[in-house]
């Protein structure tokens, strides 16, 4: 099912940590990518389906540099690919010695439309795509040429990136924590689920700096937190 535009923006308005516990509560305790981070944590979510480029480990003799002067190379049909709105998803095998893409690659990401990217390797340039508007996520900076470690192999197949596993289609939320990726069956019942988490733990995080103890309020057990809420939510207009 496509991801709606509705659904999309109740992503945009809430953290991952929430989606994280909402998919919890299904059974998945294995959808935060590790060890990836925003380039630019200041940056709006990121949100959008996924689509994927995977590397494998470079084998010398068939990846030169001259490999690029070939329009039909993965990485370069992957970045021309990607759809507006879309998460391209990079494997990089968890191996940040060689560059996953660079500025001028994710700069064309960015005037395609595409909502962000993320590999679980490293980008070159970084400090440039530090200050595009686009999202975009790695383990650290990594100057040489993604060819001298990695292979580019296969484009829109399922991947393991941050050791989550990563299908075509899935939703892809980032925030200034990190990402996590949500079944695309799931997303629409865990984004309203995650509004309305996000709306009680606004209220939770006011009246605890207002000195009220967690005890019957987080989780609700004492009828009054319930009354109090419901009271939070229609003065709030939430």
């Amino acid at each position: 099912m496509p991801l709606t535009a509705e659904t999309r923006q109740q992503l945009m308005q809430v953290s991952v940590a929430t989606l994280c516990t909402a998919l919890f509560k299904r059974g998945l305790r294995n959808q935060f990518i590790q060890d990836v981070r925003p380039l630019n944590a200041t940056l709006p979510n990121m949100v959008g389906e996924a689509f994927t480029l995977r590397y494998i480990p470079a084998r010398e003799d068939i990846n030169p540099i001259s490999v690029f002067l070939d329009r039909t190379h993965p990485q370069r049909v992957a970045v021309e690919q990607c759809p507006p709105g879309g998460v391209l998803v990079i494997d990089s095998r968890k191996d940040p010695r060689a560059a996953s893409a660079g500025g001028i690659l994710v700069a064309r990401l960015m005037a395609r439309g595409v909502a962000g990217v993320v590999t679980d390797g490293g980008f070159r340039d970084s400090p440039e795509i530090a200050k595009y508007a686009m999202p975009a996520y790695h383990t650290r900076p990594s100057a040489p040429t993604n060819l001298t470690l990695h292979q580019a192999l296969d484009i829109n197949v399922p991947i393991g990136c941050g050791d989550v596993a990563v299908f075509p289609g899935d939703v892809v939320v980032g925030d200034a924590e990190g990402v996590i990726v949500i079944p695309a069956h799931l997303a629409d019942e865990v984004a309203t689920e995650a509004v309305e988490m996000t709306a009680f733990e606004d209220f939770v995080t006011e009246k605890v700096h207002e000195g009220r103890s967690i005890l019957g309020l987080y989780p609700p057990t004492d009828e009054q937190s319930r009354t109090d809420f419901a009271a939070w939510r229609q003065l709030n207009n939430r």
